[in-house]
């Protein structure tokens, strides 16, 4: 009865060892080995098509609501600088406090207005980008908005802090 249980185990314990020299070897073959080169064709640049003229209206629409929004934030913003100043060394909660809050707040609506413009300039360039169409336009609308939400955000950021 053992001898039955060890005889499977002896047959794989025989296949086990076959002598190395029976096996092929996994050397490269004559056959296997690359002869001559190949010349890469050379590449044709991309040159993507116009950017569509419903894309450029809506662009011009996006850089006027930017640039309105951008007029706006400097209507608001001497008014924001003097509550700001009449606001400083005052406890949170003054009038004068509440004043510049709601002041920096008129602010911060003006930016919203741009951020929401640039978000939709995004939204197109990202469109653009997948579709392989052109991007130079797209991106300096982009470019010149973002640069005014950075300015107006420097503004909202010291102006925040001098009521702090």
């Amino acid at each position: 009865m053992r001898f039955n249980h060890a005889l499977p185990l002896l047959v794989l314990l025989a296949a086990c060892a076959t002598p190395a020299d029976q096996y092929p070897s996994l050397a490269l073959r004559d056959a296997e080995r690359a002869t001559g080169t190949l010349q890469a064709a050379p590449a044709e640049p991309y040159v993507p098509p116009p950017t569509p003229p419903a894309t450029l209206g809506r662009l011009a629409q996006l850089a006027a609501q930017g640039e309105s929004a951008n007029q706006a934030f400097l209507k608001a913003l001497p008014e924001t600088r003097s509550a700001v100043a009449a606001a400083r060394g005052v406890a949170p909660g003054g009038e004068a406090w509440a004043r510049a809050q709601v002041a920096l707040a008129g602010l911060g609506a003006a930016r919203g207005e741009a951020m929401i413009a640039l978000a939709d300039l995004d939204r197109i360039y990202v469109d653009a980008a997948v579709n392989g169409e052109a991007l130079e336009p797209i991106a300096a609308a982009r470019d010149s908005l973002a640069g005014q939400v950075e300015q107006q955000d420097a503004v909202i950021t010291e102006l925040g802090a001098a009521l702090r």
